[in-house]
């Protein structure tokens, strides 16, 4: 499985998720800083390895790995996202989060396990 691939998808899904509540401050994979992409891969990686030791990972474990990756990066909570002072208004826990920013951990999971589950019925023909 190509992570970069999965990653991507996964921004976009995000991005166009996004739009339709109204935020568009996203921009697409091709023009997203690395710290944004390299971000989405650590997220793909994370949902691999918890689909790889037989686990289902849920919403609210990919948003706390998020979360976890945001602190050791240093980003803390802001009301706005800005990216130089590294402040984002999701930087709470996820039981703390409005529904629509929940959906985008739901996406997220959905996305990656769908090309996990592809994957490995791929292997399973061979």
């Amino acid at each position: 499985m190509n992570i970069d691939q999965v990653a991507k998808i996964c921004h976009e899904a995000n991005r166009a998720y996004c739009a339709t509540i109204g935020d568009n401050s996203q921009v697409s994979w091709d023009e997203a800083p690395d710290w944004q992409k390299i971000s989405a891969k650590r997220g793909v990686e994370f949902h691999l390895a918890t689909l790889n030791q037989g686990s289902e990972p849920t919403a609210a474990a990919s948003h706390e790995s998020w979360l976890r990756e945001k602190t050791a990066d240093g980003w803390k909570y802001g009301p706005v996202k800005d990216a130089e002072k590294k402040e984002h208004p999701c930087f709470v826990p996820y039981n703390e989060l409005p529904a629509e920013q929940r959906m985008k951990d739901y996406l997220f999971v959905a996305i990656v396990a769908a090309f996990y589950e592809q994957s490995v019925k791929t292997k399973v023909r061979r």
